[in-house]
C-alpha cells in the first residue's frame, strides 16, 4: 500500500490504508488537522529533522475504562494518597517532562518543539488535557492527551517519583469513567499499559468503537477532578 503525501488541504486517506502503521507524510499540525486525524484514528509521530509522519497502527492498544486493572501494591499506594493530583494546571510542563524522559529503545524524543506548540494550542482550545502528580510544589509525574467524545487519546506520561504516573493514570481513568468516557486509546503496545488491562485490538474493531465514542459530546475546556477522588492524607 502507498504512503500518502499531504499538502495544505485538510484531508486524510482512510486509516485502514496504512501499511505497517504508517499512513501519510507531510501536512501540518494546525488544530483542525490534528482533530481530524484523531477522529479518523490517526496520530502524528516523528522525530526532529523528519517530515510529519501520520500513523494508524494495526493492532491498536486500547483500554476499556471499566476493565482497568490495578495491582494490589498500587491500590495500597493510592490509599496513602502520597501525591496531590490535579488536572490541566501544568500542561506545558507535563509535555516538557515527557519529552525529557528517557525511553527504552529510543534515542531522543518525538515531542519536538513543533509538537509542543501544537498540543499547547489544542490545550488552549480545550481539547488537550494533562494530569499532574505533585509532591509539595514539585511536579513528579503526569500524562497528557486529547479528549474527544467518549474517547481519551493518551499521548505520553512521565514519572520522577515512585508510582507518580501510575497513580495519576489510574485515578484519571476513574474520573473518565464517571464522566461517561468509555476507552483510552493507548496507540501501541507497552508492557506498562498491558499491566493496567489495555489490550491490542484489530484496527477495524478500534475504528468501529471510535466511531461510536465520537457520537458522544466532547467535554471541552479545563478539566478538574471530583474532590472525593483526590482528597485525603496527601491533599
Amino acid at each position: 500500500m502507498p504512503v500518502y503525501k499531504l499538502d495544505q488541504r485538510l484531508w486524510f486517506p482512510p486509516a485502514d490504508r496504512a501499511e505497517d502503521g504508517l499512513l501519510a507524510v507531510g501536512g501540518d499540525l494546525r488544530p483542525e488537522r490534528l482533530l481530524l486525524a484523531y477522529t479518523n484514528g490517526i496520530f502524528p509521530w516523528y522525530e526532529a529533522g523528519l517530515p510529519i509522519l501520520w500513523h494508524s497502527p494495526d493492532p491498536r492498544m486500547v483500554l476499556d475504562v471499566k476493565r482497568l486493572h490495578m495491582p494490589r501494591s498500587l491500590q495500597k499506594a493510592m490509599r496513602r494518597r502520597p501525591y496531590v493530583l490535579t488536572l490541566d494546571t501544568a500542561f506545558r510542563e507535563v509535555m516538557e517532562n515527557c519529552a525529557d524522559s528517557p525511553r527504552p529503545g529510543q534515542d531522543g524524543t518525538w515531542i519536538t518543539d513543533e509538537m509542543l506548540a501544537a498540543y499547547v494550542r489544542l490545550h488552549e482550545l480545550g481539547y488537550a488535557h494533562s494530569v499532574e502528580s505533585w509532591s509539595g510544589d514539585l511536579l513528579v509525574g503526569g500524562l497528557y492527551g486529547v479528549g474527544l467524545g467518549a474517547m481519551f487519546f493518551g499521548e505520553s506520561m512521565f514519572a520522577r517519583a515512585e508510582d507518580a504516573s501510575k497513580i495519576a493514570f489510574a485515578t484519571f481513568v476513574g474520573q473518565l469513567e464517571r464522566w461517561g468516557a468509555t476507552h483510552v486509546d493507548c496507540q501501541v503496545y507497552t508492557e506498562h499499559l498491558a499491566r493496567f488491562g489495555a489490550e491490542e485490538w484489530p484496527r477495524t474493531r478500534y475504528l468501529e468503537v471510535l466511531h461510536g465514542a465520537l457520537e458522544q459530546p466532547t467535554r471541552r475546556g479545563a478539566w478538574r477532578f471530583d474532590e472525593d477522588l483526590v482528597s485525603g492524607p496527601g491533599a
